[in-house]
């Protein structure tokens, strides 16, 4: 990939693209309780932008190697999730992204080292995501205050997803397909999120907004295995499109049973 004015200009815009997501998806979460927020959060609001922009530059085939890499990374992503919450019931924010962060870097790396398949990709998942459902349970419900927006709070979540797209992009020809797909889905949204919220409605609020994405994150690993299966055969456009619409599907549904009172 050349530095040329073209590609720059391209970056800017794929940025300024993801940053409009962003904001979007920022001011319907922080007007919303953790359940709505954490629906909102787990949407592909920073992977979906950094897939398509891949997409422009690689082929289905490499698309669809990098979607087993999320699927992975995503269920540790799940464990990143429940660390935090577990933490923010008797630490500050700094000690519990911090933490959550460190869990998620030592798991990243042990699971890049063997090589994956869809089936063991989804496999992990079955292990880890009922235990994470299971223990984030507690930690599901609290109250959500009301917040005090700042005038920097959007850009900085803006800007941190954005900076993640422009990682991936300028150093996909040398992170790889496995390597693409893992930073894909790096929390970084929901890293900004905690960021934000933490400080303003507290840690057991945070928490709660954060353990709910657990099941997000759950629906998001089937819409990645369906991106897997369907990236060559049918194009990875046509692919993208069925993996929103699960995504979308998955947290409504999701939605729906809680407000049923089924604790999905």
């Amino acid at each position: 990939m050349t530095a040329t004015l073209p590609f720059w200009l391209s970056l800017a815009v794929k940025m300024a693209i993801t940053a409009s997501f962003v904001v979007a998806a920022s001011f319907i979460a922080q007007r919303s309780g953790a359940l709505v927020g954490a629906m909102v959060a787990t949407l592909p609001i920073s992977a979906g932008p950094v897939y398509v922009f891949l997409a422009l530059d690689y082929d289905a085939a490499f698309i669809a190697q990098s979607a087993i890499a999320s699927i992975v990374i995503n269920a540790i992503t799940a464990i990143f999730s429940l660390t935090y919450a577990a933490l923010a019931q008797r630490h500050g924010m700094v000690a519990s992204l911090g933490g959550a962060l460190a869990v998620w870097f030592a798991l990243g790396y042990l699971v890049s080292l063997p090589e994956w398949t869809v089936g063991t990709a989804l496999l992990l998942c079955l292990i880890i995501y009922p235990p994470c459902l299971y223990l984030s349970y507690p930690y599901r419900h609290a109250p959500m205050p009301p917040s005090i927006r700042r005038w920097y709070d959007l850009p900085l979540r803006a800007g941190a997803v954005s900076a993640l797209v422009a990682l991936v992009v300028v150093f996909s020809p040398y992170l790889g397909a496995f390597g693409s797909g893992m930073f894909a889905v790096f929390p970084i949204a929901l890293s900004s999120l905690i960021v934000i919220l933490h400080p303003r409605v507290g840690a057991r609020a945070t928490a709660a907004v954060i353990a709910n994405t657990i099941s997000g994150l759950a629906g998001f690993a089937i819409a990645l295995a369906v991106l897997h299966l369907t990236a060559v055969p049918l194009g990875v456009w046509t692919a993208f499109a069925i993996t929103l619409t699960i995504s979308f599907g998955w947290n409504l549904m999701i939605w729906a049973a809680r407000r049923r009172g089924i604790p999905l």
